[in-house]
């Protein structure tokens, strides 16, 4: 009987992160030969989810989800560190680096409602619930006749507000639903052309300290494509200083070779959007990343360009 772990996964409590961690925690323990009791679960309460009655842009932003997990890795306390992507910030705490990016799920979000079958179904002045300043912003503007309404808590506390009739729909990220095994309650699956995703949305990040990304199961767990595609949404981040407090959007596509990369700033009202598009070919030739990368501060740059000195924050 195996006396301690082998590796220690630094996870929050949540029902979601609990799903996606388990999911790494068996990927694991089969990329190193091991029985899953072999490598633990440690779960870590952040501030993000004890704080639950407020956006997080007035408590800190997003950090706030990783922040006590990387303390616990720097520290020594666990292994390795499973984060949903579109929670890490742009740049890394020094000692530690994003080891491996498994392939992701989906990208989208999910429209959910108990009597509307599709967002354009919505009547007017419909409650609309979400904690995101970009999903507000986009839906905003292609209906400004929708009264957003701030709506945060675990996956379960959110479906029960909506079912309990205290919006008329709400706003999810696909991928969470998925892995929950809550897909049945997606009535939508929104546009990504006119629901641009967050940067990382739909993939996980695994997180080491620096130096230990030699291990056998990085290799058999990082997903080429996809962390090409999130290196190009990531850039495009950083250029835009993207947080909870700026309306953000990214996502990459590869196809025969081919990335293509759309990012986009939206007034918070979601009566102004700047755009812009470009593409990597060779997507999987040697540097790529770095290219990608470059791509999306690029084209983040020139969308911080066109905003100017408009108002983009709330």
């Amino acid at each position: 009987m195996m006396s301690s772990p082998v590796l220690r996964i630094g996870t929050r409590r949540s029902k979601l992160a609990l799903a996606q961690s388990g999911m790494m925690q068996r990927a694991i323990a089969a990329a190193m030969g091991l029985p899953v009791e072999a490598v633990e679960l440690v779960e870590i309460v952040t501030t993000g989810d004890r704080v639950q009655d407020r956006r997080l842009l007035e408590i800190g932003g997003k950090a706030l989800f990783t922040k006590e997990i990387e303390e616990a890795l720097l520290d020594g306390r666990i292994d390795l560190a499973v984060h949903s992507m579109k929670d890490v910030p742009a740049e890394q705490p020094p000692g530690l680096t994003l080891a491996a990016i498994p392939e992701r799920e989906d990208a989208s979000d999910a429209f959910i409602s108990t009597h509307y079958p599709s967002f354009a179904d919505l009547p007017a002045g419909a409650r609309l619930g979400t904690a995101s300043l970009r999903r507000q912003a986009q839906a905003l503007a292609l209906r400004p006749d929708l009264k957003i309404e701030m709506l945060r808590g675990n996956v379960d506390t959110r479906l029960k507000r909506q079912a309990d009739g205290d919006f008329e729909a709400i706003l999810l990220a696909t991928a969470g639903l998925n892995r929950l095994g809550l897909s049945e309650v997606i009535r939508e699956r929104l546009s990504l052309d006119d629901f641009l995703p967050a940067p990382g949305q739909g993939a996980l990040a695994l997180q080491t300290r620096e130096g230990e990304t030699d291990a056998d199961w990085v290799q058999a767990l990082n997903h080429p494509l996809t962390a090409l595609a999130v290196a190009a949404e990531r850039g495009a981040m950083v250029a835009l200083e993207g947080s909870c407090r700026t309306a953000v959007g990214a996502h990459a596509r590869i196809d025969d070779g081919v990335l293509t990369l759309t990012t986009e700033m939206l007034a918070p009202d979601g009566s102004t959007r700047w755009r812009r598009s470009g593409t990597l070919v060779e997507a999987g030739s040697s540097g790529a990343e770095a290219a990608a990368r470059i791509l999306g501060e690029r084209l983040g740059q020139e969308v911080h360009a066109a905003a100017g000195d408009q108002q983009v924050e709330v």
